[in-house]
């Protein structure tokens, strides 16, 4: 059976569906306080960046410094090391 096909009701025009709408915080702030609003948003956006930064790098710097540790370790380096000393006796 062939199903029949609903047809869209017509789209109200642009102009109505705003006049429509009930107005949003946006549009209610005073300007000034919206820009210090986003001043502040961007603020902690730029902080929070940083912040990441720095654990980015403190945590790169505690690889580099355990690396540097395992490679003046005698121990580690024998059992990473891949050579079979069997064939140098």
């Amino acid at each position: 059976m062939a199903h029949k096909k609903r047809k869209a009701p017509p789209a109200a025009s642009p102009a109505a569906s705003s006049a429509d709408k009930p107005a949003t915080l946006k549009d209610l702030l005073n300007p000034d306080v919206l820009a210090k609003l986003k001043a502040t948003g961007d603020e902690l956006k730029a902080t929070e960046e940083k912040r990441k930064e720095d654990a980015r790098k403190q945590a790169e710097e505690a690889r580099k410094a355990e690396q540097k540790r395992l490679e003046n370790d005698f121990g580690h380096l024998l059992e990473q090391s891949g050579m079979d000393w069997r064939k140098f006796k």
